[in-house]
């Protein structure tokens, strides 16, 4: 049976992506931290349906956690099929009151673990037979957002840390990255913010997180010649002016 390690599982684009997996026949390793009550929930549904998972918790702000994660995961799981990298921090602050330590925490959370974890991982992922990393990345990693600045920071290097490592891994492990668009409003978006937001959508409506779990799929399972490349999965938000 096949594989994969899906970060920040227990919400939103996680969960689906880890349903989608389980569906589609993996055997889940699941990461969350602060969702990790979720998460439980969730491995208990797959299991009932038949599904083998995992669980995992980490701090992935915290390097040493990263670390052992990365150990823990590679010693249960020698062979890893799919890397999915879906935890990350998104937050809204003014440029000239982002802090050292906001800015630290939301890189090392969006961009150095799954830098690190992958590095971690690299071994499982080369003893598979057609192994493949996917990153959670945004469209605002290309296209700027007022208000976002260590978080699109941090999804551009997320993407240019994508095209990296397809080209030095190949040919043997791929590398992608899926870009969402509005696939899940924040809480904190009210009714006016939303429609507002929907406006510049030109599909005129809110996409759904098994909009991306299909995408990761298709990568995994009907792809085999795609690496390097940014799926943006927006509904042409990113094709608008």
């Amino acid at each position: 049976m096949a594989t994969a390690f899906v970060t920040g599982a227990g919400i939103r684009v996680g969960k689906a992506v880890a349903r989608a997996l389980s569906q589609a026949g993996y055997e889940l390793a699941l990461h969350a931290h602060r969702s990790l009550k979720e998460l439980e929930v969730l491995a208990e549904e797959l299991r009932a349906l038949g599904g083998r998972v995992t669980l995992y918790s980490a701090d992935l702000s915290n390097p040493r956690e990263v670390d052992a994660l990365g150990e823990r995961v590679r010693a249960a799981h020698p062979v890893l099929d799919v890397v999915v990298h879906n935890a990350g921090l998104y937050e809204r602050v003014p440029f000239e009151a982002i802090t050292r330590e906001q800015y630290r925490t939301m890189l090392g959370v969006n961009l150095d673990a799954p830098f690190f974890l992958t590095q971690a991982l690299l071994p499982a992922l080369r003893s598979a037979p057609s192994p493949l990393v996917v990153n959670i990345t945004d469209i605002g990693g290309e296209r700027a957002v007022s208000h976002f600045a260590h978080y699109s920071v941090s999804k551009a290097a997320l993407i240019m840390f994508t095209r990296a490592l397809a080209v030095e891994l190949a040919p043997q492990v791929r590398v992608n990255a899926i870009s969402p668009g509005t696939v899940a409003f924040p809480e904190s978006f009210n009714a006016e913010e939303r429609e507002a937001v929907l406006q510049r959508i030109p599909m005129q409506r809110e996409g759904g997180v098994e909009d991306i779990a299909r995408t990761v799929v298709f990568l995994a399972r009907e792809a085999p010649y795609i690496t390097g490349q940014v799926f943006a999965v927006d509904g042409g938000r990113s094709a608008a002016l």
